[in-house]
């Protein structure tokens, strides 16, 4: 057998779990292992910071099911990355971290002012599912088992794998690493019992509905779950984590925080729930929408973690295991399910229509300065149908959500954490994933933008023709807004808003990227489509109104937005019940909106 390098065991251990790609910065502690990955035939990303590493991570993993692996420079590299592994345990995303260290003796030496080290693992417990140093090279190979295990067992999420320097002189013998199967479980499907027991429920329901999250979607189900929906024939419930659509389920999916969708929780007496953690955005299943008939309605769930059932609502059918495993025995279990579409579909599909359509009459038409309302219209008019729709901020992500023109089938934001200023570097992780095959579009607000721009130049060299569309208002718009409630409508926030002068068009251009300014609404479509055929990252600045844009009376979601934080209303720091919009010319309230 042909003796191994330590870089070399590594990347045997990873490529066996179908991990193609390697995020990290070059450093001396990988520098061997990304010569070689690449010698294979594998992926480098190398972003200009290491949180953007995570975050484009979370966007490849989104689109293809895939762990991921990250590789983080010692000292400051590990500490940069501290804030994207939150981002990913919150957006239960399966990640292993390796993280380089100097040699072990350093972690007793009693000496002061020790260049780039410090103690890591400790940083990490409570941020990962599993923390592992390798101390001596023959605890390689379980090491990387246990991170992967853990990362992908139960509820997804990141490890943490110390490799310090001492160890990478190590040499292996060459023998072939285990498969995933043979140390890891790779398939969960449910118990024939529980199995019966949710057919039974779903045949003697008079009102279902299918509540799909995020998880649907990540794990690419979209076939064995349009499959589903067409023999229950009943309502789809997006979660609010999701605005993609199944194919040929557009007629009978609603968001959650809707009128129709409140209607349909709350008439349902059976709920089939897949790839959802039924959280605090939902109302644990049992609040708010949920509230009548909440006694004796029924609850399938379907969920890898054994300890999740029965933790925010009690469950009737707990079936534990892998959706992807589960869905497709539901589906035979269910062959030969005769069931009419419900009577109330056509009333709810109008309602559903007609309140985006009084958000879109809401949105004022004047060319300048330009709504952030239709800035989301007059992009998404113009961009590719099987589009990959990301959004970012705050008031211009909710706009994006409310108003987007094209029925995705991948959809993606920070719906766990609530985070901003990820959009760019998923969408570079999305585009990856897709290849030129489809585009990545993201909808975002120039102070979420700003935060990782210089990941611009990583899209450009690695040709990764994304369209980011940012309404620029030169502010925090929703913190200008927390202020102006709180405070009065004259109040002076300096520090939410800063100068017209930041051009964001020209930082493209400057990075290689293409860019485009607008400052009319009907220059938004033409841009766009310019931005597309141009073939290159490309960004387009759109100037929107200030005020517009840090108020929050009219922006869709936003009541319920707040109520996902519990009866007080307190998130933001407003008091009181969030205002009702104005209705200029005929137009809808946001008191139902569809917003998330």
């Amino acid at each position: 057998m042909t003796t191994q390098t330590m870089y070399e065991r590594i990347l045997d251990l990873i490529q066996a779990e179908g991990v193609d790609t390697l995020f990290g910065i070059p450093d001396p502690s990988f520098f061997g292992m990304f010569i070689e990955a690449e010698r294979r035939g594998m992926q480098i990303i190398s972003p200009h910071h290491e949180q953007a590493a995570a975050l484009t991570a979370d966007g490849l993993y989104r689109m293809t099911g895939k762990p991921v692996v990250l590789c983080m420079n010692k000292g400051p590299g590990v500490a940069n990355i501290m804030a994207g592994v939150n981002f990913l345990m919150k957006e239960n995303v399966p990640a292993v971290c390796i993280m380089a260290n100097r040699q072990r003796f350093y972690e007793q030496k009693v000496r002061r002012g020790m260049m780039q080290y410090m103690s890591q693992p400790p940083l990490f417990e409570n941020t990962v599912k599993y923390t592992g140093t390798i101390e001596y090279p023959q605890q390689t190979d379980e090491i990387f088992h246990e991170a992967f295990r853990k990362a992908l067992s139960g509820t997804p999420g990141p490890t943490f794998v110390e490799l310090p320097l001492g160890v990478m002189q190590a040499k292996f013998d060459g023998s072939p690493v285990l498969k995933p199967h043979q140390y890891r479980l790779v398939q969960q499907r449910a118990d024939a019992q529980s199995i019966a027991q949710a057919r039974a429920l779903l045949e003697q329901a008079k009102a279902p509905v299918l509540l799909l999250g995020q998880g649907c979607f990540v794990t690419r189900s979209h076939a064995m779950l349009t499959e589903l929906a067409g023999k229950l024939n009943c309502p789809i419930l997006q979660t609010n984590a999701v605005e993609a659509v199944l194919p040929g389920m557009e007629d009978r999916t609603f968001p959650y925080s809707s009128a129709a969708g409140a209607e349909i929780a709350g008439s349902s007496d059976v709920v089939l729930a897949i790839g959802t953690e039924l959280g605090e955005a939902l109302n644990y299943g049992r609040g708010h929408s949920w509230k009548p008939g909440n006694e004796t309605r029924k609850w399938i769930y379907v969920e890898r973690d054994a300890d999740a059932m029965g933790v925010n609502r009690p469950i009737d059918v707990p079936l534990v295991g892998d959706l992807r495993d589960i869905v497709p025995q539901l589906n035979e279990a269910l062959t030969g399910l005769n069931r009419s579409l419900p009577a109330e579909l056509s009333q709810w599909t109008a309602a559903r229509d007609a309140h985006k359509k009084s958000i879109e009459d809401y949105v004022p038409r004047t060319s300048m300065p330009i709504h952030p309302g239709l800035v989301a219209i007059e992009a998404t008019k113009a961009v590719p149908e099987d589009s990959i729709l990301l959004r970012d901020g705050g008031g211009a992500s909710m706009w994006a959500s409310a108003l987007v023109q094209f029925t995705p089938r991948d959809s993606m934001w920070s719906s766990n954490w609530g985070a901003i200023g990820n959009g760019l570097p998923m969408a570079m992780g999305a585009q990856m994933a897709v290849g030129d095959k489809r585009r990545a579009v993201l909808l975002t607000g120039d102070s979420a933008f700003l935060f990782h721009i210089s990941e611009l130049e990583t899209a450009v060299r690695k040709n990764l023709p994304i369209i980011c569309i940012v309404s620029v208002d030169h502010a925090w718009g929703l913190e200008a807004a927390s202020y102006k409630a709180n405070f009065g409508e004259n109040t002076s926030t300096p520090e939410a808003r800063w100068g017209a002068s930041v051009r964001l068009d020209k930082t493209a251009e400057s990075f290689g990227a293409h860019g485009e300014y607008v400052e009319r609404a009907e220059d938004i479509g033409p841009a766009v489509k310019r931005a597309l055929a141009s073939g290159k990252p490309a960004v387009i600045h759109v100037e929107v109104d200030q005020m517009a844009s840090s108020s929050f009376e009219g922006i869709p979601g936003f009541k319920e937005f707040r109520a996902w934080f519990g009866e007080e209303g307190d998130f933001l720091g407003v008091p009181g019940e969030a205002p009702a919009a104005p209705k200029p010319g005929g137009g809808g309230s946001t008191e139902n909106s569809s917003g998330y």
